[in-house]
């Protein structure tokens, strides 16, 4: 082959190869039973509609840091991101997420009314599209809890009624309310006293009180295989990761919902996509958190579909045949000591308590 020749089919072969790494779209999440459920109800079928090959990374827990990094450096690698409300909120009060107008970007519900109407107060900020209603809450192995099983949050507390190691997650959110809790707190108080320094140290000065006893984790799938290697009396984590130990693996874990704290979780868009993967992250929200792709995801894990028009539609999980409305932490059953996670007071004081919670840790 003549040199021009070879140069041409070069060239060639480098825009079919940039015209393939077009097509691919990387989605940020969680990981586990958790990405597994998305990929079933929205990768696949969105594959199977477009071609669109989606690469799966389990960045979630590190987002606002990571794209912190990213826009600072330029390069902006994530198309589509799964985060928590309080996150999202964070991500687009420093410019870091897209806004989304969710009555011309988001699909209607089947019978028109508007995904403002659909999602209602869930949309809890401008640059947040929700997916799913989840709690974290504590499960324990039934074989290690004696003849009287944990049925009160402060049982985490109990060393001496429960022996053993306890997991907690290596942030201060949620283990900061439990705290306040079970240190005599009213619930209605709780964020009054977490945003004085003196409540911050005396939640710090109960979670001391286990501090010996906690395994600490921070990937959702820790807890789980922590539980199931009886390495652990009980953990916490999220009721999907322990709706997947105990009914899918058959694990000898129980769930404790008492206390159990309610979150949203759902999909923000990087800002600074250029224009085609912001087209392609925008057609990939419409299509993922539709009415119908939202109850699908329920078939997958026991978290509450976000959309109002979703729940109706919910049925039985895909592979078990069993009903999946009473693994729902939003089942009456489930939540009649629920605590509501305030996604303001984090938006705002995360860092502060951050630094402050991993020096405490530290210690």
């Amino acid at each position: 082959m003549k040199p021009t020749k070879l140069l041409i089919a070069s060239s060639v072969l480098a825009l079919a190869a940039g015209a393939v790494a077009a097509e691919d779209m990387t989605i940020v999440s969680w990981g586990g039973a958790y990405s597994k459920s998305q990929q079933k109800a929205y990768h696949e079928p969105y594959t199977a509609k477009t071609g669109i090959n989606i690469i799966n990374d389990d960045s979630s827990n590190e987002a606002v840091a990571k794209l912190r990094a990213m826009n600072e450096a330029g390069n902006v690698t994530w198309d589509v991101v799964d985060v928590v409300a309080a996150d999202a909120m964070r991500l687009c009060d420093e410019g870091l997420a897209m806004e989304i107008d969710p009555d011309t970007q988001l699909a209607p519900a089947p019978d028109g009314t508007p995904a403002s109407e659909d999602f209602g107060d869930l949309l809890v900020s401008d640059c947040f599209i929700p997916q799913i209603v989840y709690s974290t809450t504590f499960g324990y192995r039934t074989d290690l809890v004696g003849d009287t099983p944990p049925d009160d949050i402060c049982d985490v507390f109990d060393l001496e009624a429960y022996p053993g190691k306890r997991a907690l997650e290596k942030r201060p959110i949620n283990n900061m309310e439990w705290a306040l809790l079970c240190d005599g707190v009213a619930k209605a108080d709780v964020y009054d006293v977490l945003e004085t320094p003196e409540g911050q140290d005396q939640a710090l000065a109960k979670l001391d009180t286990i501090k010996d006893s906690v395994v600490w984790w921070s990937a959702g799938a820790d807890t789980p295989q922590l539980l199931a290697d009886g390495e652990v009396v009980m953990g916490s984590t999220y009721n999907g990761r322990l709706f997947s130990l105990i009914v899918e693996q058959k694990q000898p874990v129980a769930m404790l919902w008492d206390a159990q704290v309610f979150d949203l979780d759902g999909w923000i868009i990087p800002a600074g996509l250029s224009e085609e993967r912001k087209k392609r992250a925008l057609d990939y929200i419409y299509f993922a958190t539709d009415t119908q792709r939202l109850a699908d995801q329920a078939q997958y894990i026991s978290y509450g579909p976000a959309r109002h028009s979703s729940a109706p539609l919910v049925g039985k999980h895909a592979e078990l045949g069993i009903d999946m409305a009473p693994h729902m932490p939003t089942d009456p059953a489930n939540a009649t000591n629920t605590f509501l996670y305030n996604y303001e007071f984090w938006a705002d004081y995360r860092d502060d308590i951050d630094a402050k919670f991993q020096a405490w840790l530290a210690q």
